[in-house]
């Protein structure tokens, strides 16, 4: 099937960072209300959230995908869906009460095959004006997989018996991602993605060893320590890349070191394995 039909096609969106969802926001990341009133970068992944109806949901729990024009998404007949990557600008702090509007648009289709099978990739291109102003420029890659068999191994495996090597970033801290800290942030993002609240989906259907922790909600963590090392809102250009799972209740490290043209960060496991990887231009 030929998906040229959904190259340069556009979705709008119109929300308010009002006080209540701010204060969500920074109670689950228990962070201080700010002063002045400009929230921390990230906040825009739970603004002009999807708003499709229940009954439109798939098997997931992401909207479902057909052949119509009011299909945004392709209908690309594979069925497990993930954030792959973002590259993001940030041209102008959001500030609470900012009148929102998000044009999306699909900038590409491409489908590969790949070691695990064949793929399906979709570029989407965001921009998200606060009070008339351009704020954040995104352009969001997602990646479509075939199904996992039932005997797949469950991903990813239990740690290893080797350590994060702390020594070699400049900027080090841990935590442990919960069940609610993962449920409290698909609310903010109203994200219906399974693998993200619903175990024995995310282990039976998709192999996964328990709930896998949100792409964007690392993203937001890694942002969080720039801007405690660096200032808040300094970043002006933010790159990351999923490079493995991270599942709930494991142990997580966040780091930060200077690199040539700005600062590499990443979240990796507490063997090592790396999880994200990111970089910021200020």
């Amino acid at each position: 099937m030929s998906f040229e039909a959904w190259i340069g096609r556009e979705s709008r969106a119109t929300d308010r960072l009002d006080e209540a969802l701010a204060a969500r926001w920074l109670a689950t990341f228990d962070l201080p209300a700010p002063s002045p009133a400009i929230m921390p970068q990230g906040i825009h992944f739970a603004l002009c959230t999807p708003e499709a109806a229940t009954a439109m949901l798939g098997r997931d729990g992401h909207p479902a995908r057909d052949d119509t024009e009011d299909s945004f998404f392709p209908p690309i007949d594979l069925p497990r869906r993930m954030w792959a990557s973002s590259a993001i600008e940030f041209r102008a702090p959001l500030a609470i009460g900012a009148t929102i509007l998000r044009t999306s648009r699909i900038v590409s289709i491409d489908e590969k095959k790949g070691s695990t099978g064949k793929l399906g990739f979709v570029d989407v291109a965001h921009e998200t004006h606060a009070d008339g102003q351009l704020a954040v420029v995104e352009t969001q890659t997602l990646v479509y997989r075939d199904a996992a068999d039932a005997d797949a191994p469950l991903s990813p495996p239990e740690p290893g018996e080797e350590r994060f090597a702390k020594s070699a970033w400049d900027t080090h801290t841990a935590l442990t991602p919960s069940t609610p800290l993962l449920f409290r942030y698909s609310a903010l993002t109203f994200n219906t993605h399974r693998i993200h609240y619903d175990a024995p989906y995310a282990r039976g259907e998709e192999r996964y060893r328990g709930l896998v922790v949100h792409g964007p909600l690392m993203a937001s963590l890694l942002l969080q320590l720039a801007a405690r090392e660096l200032g808040e809102n300094r970043v002006r250009q933010f790159t990351f890349r999923a490079m493995s799972p991270a599942i709930a209740g494991d142990l997580l490290h966040l780091a930060m070191r200077k690199s040539e043209d700005g600062y590499e960060l990443g979240t990796f496991a507490m063997d090592g394995r790396q999880i994200l990887k990111a970089n910021a231009r200020l």
